[in-house]
């Protein structure tokens, strides 16, 4: 099975989440998405909800998404939510399955600010989300490491040289459709009284007006 990961905050969940995952599920030909909220994140300030509220309004989305599912290994964990070591666990719970961990291209560019960074390859693919014909310059750090993940063929040694297990350590850039969505942006519009319904899904909408959420 070929498997693909988002995290995030998600804080709240929205298109700019959803639709570049339905996209990516597309082009690659995934069998499933898992979304899977962090807990602690390590790179941003601690979320305005729960940890339960927010895993309660990813399950709600995933329920209205054929080939969608919660993950909730990072909620469950006290600790700081670190790719490499959850990605780690959930090779081990699917070994035998392709995993594609979901980032934006912002997040590739500080790629070595993360945690053992280098062991990510070890347990999945990284499908990097970038504007249409957007390219990185070549001066850039970070271009040597994707010139040289992307090209080698799937199923080569090469591209499993470091790969513990079989199936993984590639890089896939996916052009998505540019969107100009954020979740700072949706919490302040909801602090003011007003209704984002074209940046949220409607069972999310729901969600945060029953529980009223995000008010000054």
């Amino acid at each position: 099975m070929r498997i693909g990961i988002l995290g995030g905050t998600f804080d709240p969940i929205h298109y700019g989440h959803i639709r570049p995952a339905i996209e990516v599920k597309q082009a690659l030909a995934l069998d499933k998405i898992l979304l899977m909220p962090n807990h602690i994140p390590p790179h941003k300030q601690q979320p305005n909800l729960t940890t339960t509220q927010r895993l309660k309004m990813v399950a709600d989305v995933c329920q209205q998404l054929d080939g969608f599912a919660l993950c909730d290994i990072e909620a469950k964990r006290d600790t700081p939510s670190y790719t490499v070591v959850t990605l780690e666990q959930l090779k081990a719970l699917h070994p035998e399955d392709e995993l594609f961990f979901i980032m934006g291209m912002d997040s590739f560019l500080q790629l070595k600010s993360w945690y053992e960074w280098q062991r990510l390859f070890d347990f999945a693919h990284l499908v990097v989300c970038q504007r249409p014909g957007w390219q990185l310059d070549a001066e850039h750090p970070m271009q040597q490491i994707l010139t040289a993940r992307s090209q080698a063929p799937q199923g080569t040694d090469e591209g499993r040289t470091s790969c513990v297990h079989k199936n993984c350590g590639q890089i896939f850039p996916v052009a998505i459709t540019p969107q100009d969505i954020s979740s700072t942006l949706i919490r302040e519009q909801l602090a003011k009284g007003e209704i984002p319904a074209d940046l949220l899904m409607p069972v999310t909408l729901d969600y945060i007006k029953n529980q009223r959420l995000y008010l000054p």
